[in-house]
């Protein structure tokens, strides 16, 4: 019977691997896999036992989102356990697939893939992002700051490296709910374009422009970045959290239209997720897959590597990087808290299994960073022109005071 070969997988497994989670089976029937109960993994019926049986992150993030899985305990505790899981699944039976990425990444697939992932709806991740809606990697100068103030210091950050100036021009691609354009027009006196394939970031932005009494300072567009007309047009350039939405095929002609449309001598910031893999492949243990499908469609991560190759190889010189791995795990950890404690109004927003996919993502993604599965870069590059740098000698001009 299967419950007889199910049981006997899991006894299995407790000698191999003991966990602090108890299974039960459809039946009533309970194992537990160590000594310590944190979690407990319930199968709802026998369709339900291929998902615990070939374990890969792919399989558990389905089971649990698709309702064949439930789950009690602390999300981080959940996660850490998907992980022991996956990982002696993988042990036994090798690397799983890598998701194919060959006929992807077209104008229409990426605004597909930007409106199923940002299209939920704003009261959505206004639940559970920072009060400006920064949806990217704060930065911290401790554990302890908040999330609210470590947006604003990554703003400031950014700012900075970018040495903004009043009357400097600025593009920001995949601009979002417009904190970047907003936060650096008010603060340091720029012109700014923010642009955005969401219609849902696109009207909020606009109307928080206006509520802001910006709109003489900075307009929002809903447009691909590849459309973005002209010559030298900006003189700074950032990209927060978008070019992992490009795809490795791409990248080429995403940083060539960068420093296409930055004045000589101006100065971009790429702020970007990068794979941990030399070879730019997805997460182990089945967590790109499960990505792929049910959060991030059609998105690719390359290795920082490649990042540099392909900007330096489309005429930008790159002056800086810096990784704010760190950084994102604590962000991530924010993100997954608040969404934890506003569950059920994210269950009414989203629907039930939308709020699950969620709710594994965010505390999966705070996992995979503290763990160095994946890795965040700030690449700050310039257009060059005969030489000269717009830059100062040492890196002291980042780290000033507003």
């Amino acid at each position: 019977m299967l419950e007889t070969q199910v049981v006997r997988y899991l006894e299995s497994l407790r000698q191999r691997r003991p966990l602090p989670v108890t299974i039960a089976l459809w039946d009533g029937t309970e194992v537990p896999l160590g000594d310590q109960r944190k979690v407990g993994i319930r199968l709802r019926s026998t369709s339900a036992a291929r998902y615990l049986l070939r374990p890969s992150l792919d399989a558990l993030g389905e089971g649990y989102v698709e309702g064949h899985l439930d789950v009690d305990g602390r999300i981080r505790d959940i996660v850490e356990v998907a992980e022991q899981l996956a990982r002696d699944a993988d042990d036994r039976q090798g690397k799983g697939r890598l998701p194919a990425w060959m006929s992807r990444h077209t104008r229409r697939s990426d605004r597909a893939a930007i409106e199923y992932h940002y299209d939920v709806s704003n009261d959505f991740y206004a639940l559970w992002l920072d009060p400006n809606m920064v949806y990217s990697c704060a930065y911290f100068d401790s554990p302890e700051r908040d999330l609210a103030s470590a947006q604003v210091a990554k703003l400031d950050h950014i700012c900075r490296k970018l040495r903004l100036a009043p009357g400097d021009t600025l593009l920001d691609i995949g601009c979002g709910w417009g904190a970047m354009a907003i936060h650096a027009a008010t603060h340091y006196g720029v012109k700014a374009v923010g642009i955005t394939l969401s219609t849902n970031q696109h009207a909020l932005a606009s109307e928080r422009v206006r509520a802001a009494g910006l709109s003489d300072r900075v307009e929002i567009r809903l447009q691909d970045y590849r459309d973005v007309p002209g010559d030298g047009v900006f003189d700074k350039i950032s990209s927060i959290g978008m070019f992992e939405h490009v795809g490795l095929k791409h990248l080429a002609s995403y940083f060539a239209t960068v420093r296409r449309l930055l004045k000589p001598g101006g100065v971009a910031m790429n702020h970007g997720i990068t794979s941990a893999d030399a070879e730019s492949r997805s997460v182990g243990l089945g967590a790109g897959d499960f990505i792929d499908r049910y959060v991030f469609p059609d998105g690719e991560l390359p290795h920082v590597s490649l990042a540099i190759r392909e900007l330096s190889q489309a005429g930008l010189e790159l002056v800086d990087a810096e990784s704010l791995r760190r950084h994102y795990a604590l962000t991530c950890g924010h993100w997954s808290d608040a969404f934890e404690r506003h569950i059920a109004e994210l269950e009414r927003l989203a629907g039930p299994q939308r709020a699950r996919i969620w709710r594994i993502y965010l505390a999966g993604c705070a996992h995979a960073f503290a763990k160095g599965w994946i890795n965040i870069y700030q690449l700050l590059a310039i257009r060059p022109e005969d030489g000269a740098s717009p830059l100062p000698l040492t890196r002291d001009y980042m780290y000033g005071t507003r």
